[in-house]
């Protein structure tokens, strides 16, 4: 089965084995964070950070709790999702940009 392509506002649909693969590798990235930590270098960061993108990706309910915890959190949240170049927070900062833009201009 080939991926669908790639249209604005509509989530990519991938085959579900290749999704629950990416879920169960967010999952294992995320449980063996730790384990990189003691390293030296940023890396237990980097492993916490890409386990986060699979599960994120591929997890309607970690969606939903990753969206209320940036309801709580709303500093934190934003400042994770610029890092996590996420499709919401790049969207919200081009609409930020462009409203400072026309601000400006008048």
């Amino acid at each position: 089965m080939t991926e669908a392509p790639y249209t604005p506002g509509r989530p990519v649909q991938r085959h579900p084995v290749r999704r629950q693969a990416e879920l169960i590798g967010g999952i294992l990235l995320v449980i063996f964070t730790p384990a990189v930590a003691i390293l030296p270098g940023p890396g237990g960061t980097l492993v916490f950070a890409g386990g986060m993108v699979l599960i994120l990706r591929n997890s309607r309910l970690a969606r939903r709790r990753w969206a209320r915890i940036k309801r709580g959190y709303p500093r934190i949240g934003g400042f994770v999702d610029r890092m996590m170049r996420r499709g919401s927070a790049l969207r919200r900062r081009a609409r930020d940009k462009a409203l400072q833009e026309g601000a400006a201009a008048n």
